[in-house]
Parts: C-alpha cells; sequence; structure tokens
C-alpha cells in the first residue's frame, strides 16, 4: 500500500489547521510542505516560519519540498523549523552532495528531487547518502498539473538501482496524482504520492485519501 502525503499548497491558506487534522485522521500519513521562491519556480509559497507553525498541530512527519534556487542558504532553518525531510532539486544548486549531507547534519531525512527533464545519471553519485528520492510527474510551481506518464520508465529505473543493495531509499512522486494514476506509479515502484488538488479540493479529503490507498492494497 502506498503512503500519502496531502500537499498544503491545495489547503486553506487561511486556516490550515482544520485541513490537517482532516488530512491525519484519514490516513495520511506524511504532510508535504511545498516551498517556492519564485526564481527557481514561478510561483511564491511558504517558508521556515509556516513550518515551526505547523510542528505543533500534527504528529505527521513533515515532508518540505524546497523549490528554491541555492536551498543550502535555507536548509539549517527548515530543519531548525522542525521538517522531518527536506528535499533539494539537483537543477538548484551546482553543491548538491554539500547540500544534502547538511541536512543530514541535522538529525533530518534528506532528499534529492529531480524534475521530469532530468535523467536519473544526474544524481547517481548522491543515491548513496540519501534517505528518499523524489520525480516529478508533473513541472513544479503549480498545483492540478496533468500527470507525466512517460515519468514511469524513471521510477522504474530508481527501483532497479535500489534492489541491487547498495542504496536504500524510499521513493516519492509528486505531481497529477489521482485514483487513476496512483497504481501505475505503486506498481513502478513508489513508495510515498504527494497529492494536493485532489484532496483538498475534494468535498470528502479522507474518502480521496483512502482511494489512494485502496487503488495500492496487493
Amino acid at each position: 500500500m502506498i503512503k500519502v502525503a496531502p500537499s498544503i499548497l491545495s489547503a486553506n491558506f487561511v486556516d490550515l489547521k482544520p485541513d490537517i487534522e482532516i488530512a491525519q485522521s484519514g490516513g495520511a500519513d506524511l504532510l508535504h510542505i511545498d516551498v517556492m521562491d519564485g526564481q527557481f519556480v514561478p510561483n511564491l509559497s511558504f517558508g521556515p516560519g509556516m513550518v515551526e507553525a505547523i510542528r505543533p498541530i500534527t504528529s505527521m512527519p513533515l515532508d518540505c519540498h524546497l523549490m528554491i534556487e541555492n536551498p543550502e542558504r535555507f536548509v539549517t532553518q527548515f530543519c531548525q523549523a522542525g521538517a522531518d525531510i527536506v528535499g533539494v532539486h539537483v537543477e538548484s544548486t551546482p553543491h548538491i552532495y554539500r547540500a544534502l549531507e547538511m541536512i543530514k547534519q541535522h538529525g533530518v531525512k534528506a532528499e534529492v528531487v529531480l524534475n521530469p527533464g532530468t535523467p536519473i545519471s544526474m544524481v547517481k553519485e548522491v543515491l548513496p547518502i540519501v534517505d528518499q528520492v523524489l520525480v516529478m510527474t508533473v513541472n513544479p510551481g503549480f498545483g492540478g498539473q496533468k500527470f507525466i506518464s512517460q515519468m514511469i520508465p524513471k521510477i522504474q529505473q530508481l527501483n532497479q538501482l535500489r534492489q541491487t543493495g547498495e542504496n536504500d531509499f524510499a521513493i516519492e512522486v509528486d505531481g497529477g496524482i489521482t485514483d487513476e494514476t496512483v497504481e501505475s506509479v505503486y506498481k513502478a515502484g513508489a513508495d510515498i504520492a504527494v497529492a494536493g488538488s485532489y484532496v483538498f479540493n475534494s468535498e470528502d479529503p479522507v474518502a480521496q485519501i483512502q482511494k489512494l490507498k485502496t487503488r495500492t492494497t496487493a
């Protein structure tokens, strides 16, 4: 069964607590926090202050996805704010190894993120030190986009790489996840599915979370 990480990018920014509580009571496994700087991606969202505010109101692990230029400038702040996982894009810094090591030095799980156009070869050197790999299945920056099915082989390749026994990391997918697309990413090897608009833009977020889990029960 796949783990579900609802993204608060599609939640009610004015009053996040009820949406977070609904997600947790509905069986969500993590809470995904999209951090955007308006430069690496054409959108702005949350800073470490939001993570610090959310930390006391949920026991779910906070999965912080940094879509920002030179993320090593802010890694320490997000780790200290209460993040359990911090993801950084390989495309966002020339010092990806350093950025990932910084995360791990804070006792936080380190995740490397790949955009749709980025091949796995770009992250092979850091796979031995990461806890998680996030495959973007849409172009980053906005919610509600259509799933890019061409990313399935990338998930499969990552799954094959960890089956050699040399690497041990979880595979997360983000973008266009619905009850119609989750089964294919799960079969390809994904462990965690981020779902924003599918969960929070529905009349029954709990039912949506359960649908994702039900479709991957096998």
